[in-house]
């Protein structure tokens, strides 16, 4: 009877499949990733000035940003309704599968700016500095974001074998939205039918193009399966402890 009655008085663990179970550390952290994530997309957009880009929102970067944003307030409206009707302790997450998704959505963005972008700026002596406080918000800050939050407060154990290659849908979607866009006639930049330099099939050719694409899909597939991989430790540590 002892036993039984330290058990019932025993205080709700902290951890709960991987993830940190308190509520109200949660909503903090999503409210301010939310505003974070708004602040760069306003940033580089202009959408609250006199002469907003609208050109912006046919970026990727862009694109990932605010689909990282849609989510943020959704995970932000579950975690509020949750404290409200369940209290502070336990987990807010509608999906862990889409969190996952998301956060690989954005991950791509981070990974394609660090490892493409930035030292073929270099590489070619263009006039583009970057490192600037709008490019860490929209391609560090909200990648970290997503992870952090991933990694904090969304349930482990919950992701398939075969997730991280269904994660390369939304980049997938998004080459063919800008080659028919771009081969439609539209611009991403003044003068510009191609979003990123290793897009542009006049330089690079089909081909050239072709095995860019081809590299990313199998490192980004890479980096997928590490998440995967994390998902599985976690799950497996939070079942040990």
């Amino acid at each position: 009877m002892t036993e039984t009655r330290a058990a019932s008085t025993e205080a709700p663990t902290t951890w709960v499949h991987g993830a940190l179970a308190l509520r109200p550390v949660a909503l903090a952290f999503r409210v301010l990733s939310a505003v974070l994530i708004v602040a760069g997309i306003v940033r580089i957009t202009g959408v609250l000035g006199p002469d907003p880009s609208w050109l912006a929102f046919t970026f990727y970067t862009v694109q990932s940003n605010v689909l990282c944003l849609i989510w943020m307030l959704v995970l932000v409206g579950a975690t509020v309704r949750d404290v409200a009707t369940r209290g502070p302790r336990g987990l807010s997450s509608p999906s862990a599968a889409w969190s996952a998704a998301i956060m690989m959505a954005i991950t791509i963005t981070m990974l394609v700016y660090l490892v493409v972008l930035v030292p073929t700026s270099f590489v070619q002596g263009s006039d583009y500095v970057p490192f600037s406080v709008t490019d860490n918000l929209i391609h560090i800050v909200t990648p970290c974001l997503l992870i952090l939050d991933w990694l904090l407060f969304v349930p482990k154990g919950r992701l398939r074998t075969g997730d991280p290659v269904r994660w390369l849908a939304f980049p997938l979607v998004y080459l063919v939205f800008a080659f028919t866009y771009g081969g439609l006639g539209g611009e991403f930049s003044p003068g510009q039918r191609y979003p990123y330099p290793f897009l542009n099939v006049e330089a690079h050719g089909v081909g050239g193009v072709a095995l860019w694409v081809a590299g990313l899909g199998v490192a980004l597939a890479g980096v997928g399966y590490l998440y995967l991989w994390l998902d599985r430790a976690l799950s497996r540590g939070s079942r040990r402890a």
